[in-house]
């Protein structure tokens, strides 16, 4: 058989919470207290349990999936792609069997490895070698296995140093790590990745992305979602676009992240509380936007003008110190382009106790961006702990300017960074 996995007419449908806003008196809120037991367990049983009557247009009732439908053959590499909320993760739950599909069916053949979020499976308590036995086995490795590869496994995450601490001391980026390197090492016939590598550096990221070449050059299966598409394009030999929990479009790489990124460049980005966020939530950012030097939030800058980024947030806990703040930006493929980051200011983002709300300004002048669209990211971080962590956060576009006061262009294809120059011609 050269089918790995087969999708068949895949949906997902879950019951969520409807705010309730009539008004009580003392009497119905005595007797509620009474039910309230009774009613709670109705309701949790309702959240996976749904009648033939009950209506899909319901505001109780969404479709995370609906008719998904496609094959993957062995030795492919395919890309899952699209927007924040449009099902992808949802979709890889089901085929890593962590949750079950409310509708239709998945034909899997072969051995599944997962890594789907930070720290699955991980013990906090447990030390880097007891979780590296612990997620292990969990992911279907037998003992003399794990021995073996035990050296192999520590020396690709790079954590050897603290192997023997305890994991709830580890950062996220070290938890990434030691979970990607036992999910790689388990030498699976399937390998499905979700976006969590986003939160690696760049030097891991490389490593995990020539790990994947590796896995997919031995003719094993790679089930991969990314917002990176510049990754897509160099793995995946085909991909899947979903939208709003259905299959917008299947084909070749190439021209299905054509259609994406059409697309995403004309989408405006959902608000701060709907997207996926990583972090200890002490600092939590609220809202973020770009202005122009006259104070007003724009989406739309020149070449040459002055920009700023701005991060509203609010601070829970008032024993946050030494509070450090990134906008990472990337090109619309997600291409890394620079961090602007608060360590880089000579006067620092702030002096003794944060603030418990404000706004956090980032300004540039001259922007020496080409025409394009360009997203960023949002990144707190405080005494190496990650504080709050959204990824495509806020964007905006770029239009020709005068970049050089000359009336002089860089053409796109050439580069989407302008550098002041002076050009002199000497004879020699």
């Amino acid at each position: 058989m050269t089918v790995a996995v087969r999708v068949h007419d895949l949906g997902k449908r879950y019951r969520i919470g409807v705010r309730d806003h009539r008004y009580k008196t003392l009497r119905d809120s005595i007797a509620d207290a009474v039910v309230a037991p009774f009613r709670n367990l109705k309701r949790l049983r309702s959240l996976t349990h749904f009648k033939n009557g009950d209506d899909d247009q319901a505001d109780d009732v969404i479709w995370a999936l609906r008719e998904i439908n496609f094959e993957v053959e062995r030795g492919e590499v395919v890309g899952i792609i699209g927007a924040n909320g449009a099902g992808k993760s949802t979709l890889l739950k089901i085929l890593s069997r962590i949750t079950e599909p409310t509708t239709g069916f998945v034909e899997i053949y072969g051995r599944v490895s997962s890594l789907l979020e930070v720290g699955t499976g991980f013990h906090p308590e447990l030390t880097g070698r007891e979780n590296v036995y612990l997620n292990g086995t969990v992911l279907g490795m037998r003992k003399n296995e794990i021995v073996r590869k035990f050296d192999e496994i520590v020396d690709f995450s790079g954590v050897e140093k603290f192997i023997d601490t305890p994991v709830k001391r580890y950062s996220i980026g070290m938890q990434v790590r030691l979970a990607f390197a036992v999910a790689a090492h388990l030498e699976p016939e399937i390998l499905i990745i979700d976006e969590v590598l986003a939160v690696g550096d760049a030097a891991f990221k490389r490593k995990c992305f020539g790990k994947m070449e590796k896995v997919a050059r031995e003719g094993r299966t790679v089930l991969f979602v990314s917002h990176q598409m510049s990754a897509v394009s160099n793995l995946c030999d085909r991909c899947v676009l979903l939208e709003n929990g259905r299959v917008a479009e299947i084909g070749p790489t190439e021209k299905v992240t054509r259609s994406y990124l059409s697309a995403v460049e004309e989408h405006e980005p959902p608000s701060l509380q709907q997207l996926n966020r990583t972090g200890n939530g002490r600092v939590r950012f609220l809202d973020t936007w770009v202005e122009n030097e006259r104070d007003e939030r724009v989406v739309l800058v020149r070449s040459g003008d002055d920009l700023k980024i701005v991060a509203e947030y609010e601070a829970l806990d008032s024993s946050v110190r030494d509070l450090t703040v990134t906008f990472a930006v990337s090109d619309v493929e997600g291409t890394p382009l620079t961090d602007l980051s608060s360590t880089c200011s000579k006067k620092g983002l702030y002096d003794g106790r944060l603030p418990a709300k404000g706004r956090i300004v980032c300004y540039l002048p001259r922007l020496p961006l080409n025409i394009g669209t360009y997203f960023f990211n949002i990144i707190a971080r405080s005494g190496g702990a990650t504080e709050d962590w959204i990824i495509n956060a806020g964007k905006f576009r770029v239009e020709e300017g005068d970049f050089f006061g000359t009336g002089g262009t860089v053409d796109t294809n050439q580069g989407m960074v302008l550098l002041n120059q002076e050009w002199t011609l000497q004879e020699s």
